[in-house]
């Protein structure tokens, strides 16, 4: 046997291994997957392509519930307690964590683990952050990737939770099947900025903490966001998204919410098959774009010539229309000559 053929068989081997043991449901063998589909290296890249591959016909049975809500909403306790009631109607939860990280230290925000240790502790589910590394592209791909990995696995409920912060949210709502967003009745002006474009994206809303705020408040905030869901939703619409309330610390409400989404899930099947379809297709085209930009970004005659674009750009001796077509002439003589 050639060198070349026995590296092929190690690569066969390798992959076999993370194929078996995803199947059989092994959790440790499920998270080296995922840290294989995160990695960058293109020879880790093609196994996991190659496990991916393998997996496909197991997945895509599982329902896919994005959860978003600012920083002190109560997203880690309501999803504790949320998954922990979904284990007990017989469910295997997966929580994947779209984790930003900061483009200066590299840190993250979310710390999962160590925030639903009752929810990890348990055999039935397995909770992942996938940090961004400052390519909210790159990780909507991973995220997308560990669901199948999780649903291969035998994970049949995925929640996928954002921070709240950022263009996560529109990337999560693109892969979900219900994308739930968790409010509180008293949120100060700092929070109403952000919450237009979230509560477009909502399949539900919910107002979480709602023991602690006094009940004027809370009817309150349920009759404004229900107001709100109506313009948004239209006059004409068949359907307009549901404001709830609930509690993640002592669990009120959250049979509730589960039911509406199974409601959903069975209203229009139909619909739900759809919209996995089409969100199959987006991701092709998203993956087509991220791939493209970044194979821009390391062209060498792109790299030759950023330095003075940019600084014809600060100084006005070019517009950056101007500037952007110098950029993709430099690209394009690269792929040229290649």
């Amino acid at each position: 046997m050639s060198d070349g053929q026995a590296a092929t068989r190690r690569v066969v081997l390798a992959a076999r291994a993370y194929i078996d043991g995803i199947l059989a449901g092994d959790r440790a063998m499920l998270a080296r997957a995922i840290t294989l589909v995160e990695s960058a290296n293109a020879s880790h890249e093609a196994v996991a392509q190659e496990v991916l591959l393998a997996i496909l016909p197991h997945s895509g049975r599982s329902l896919r519930v994005g959860i978003s809500g600012a920083p002190g909403v109560g997203k880690s306790t309501f999803i504790e307690s949320f998954g922990r009631q979904i284990l007990e109607a017989g469910h295997r939860v997966a929580v994947l964590a779209v984790d930003p990280t900061s483009p200066r230290t590299g840190g993250s925000v979310l710390g999962d683990k160590t925030r639903m240790t009752r929810l990890a502790q348990d055999a039935r589910a397995f909770i992942r952050p996938s940090p961004t590394v400052g390519s909210l592209g790159g990780v909507t791909r991973r995220t997308r990737e560990s669901m199948l990995l999780c649903e291969a696995a035998g994970f049949d409920v995925i929640l996928v939770e954002t921070v709240g912060v950022g263009q996560s949210e529109t990337a999560v709502a693109g892969m979900v099947d219900f994308f739930l967003v968790l409010l509180l009745a008293s949120a100060g002006d700092e929070l109403q900025g952000i919450k237009r474009g979230i509560l477009e994206l909502a399949d539900l809303v919910a107002i979480n903490k709602a023991d602690t705020e006094a009940p004027a408040v809370v009817g309150r905030a349920l009759a404004d966001y229900r107001n709100a869901m109506r313009i948004l939703s239209g006059v004409e619409a068949a359907h307009i998204t549901r404001v709830m309330q609930c509690s993640g610390l002592s669990g009120a409400g959250l049979p509730e919410i589960w039911q509406a989404i199974l409601d959903a899930r069975d209203r229009d099947p139909n619909a739900f098959e759809a919209r996995r379809t089409r969100q199959m297709v987006d991701w092709l085209w998203s993956t087509v774009e991220s791939t493209l930009i970044a194979s821009l970004h390391d062209a060498p005659g792109v790299a030759a010539v950023r330095d003075a674009v940019e600084a014809d750009v600060r100084a006005g001796r070019l517009t950056p229309t101007l500037a952007a077509r110098r950029v993709l002439d430099a690209y394009h003589h690269d792929r040229g000559r290649a």
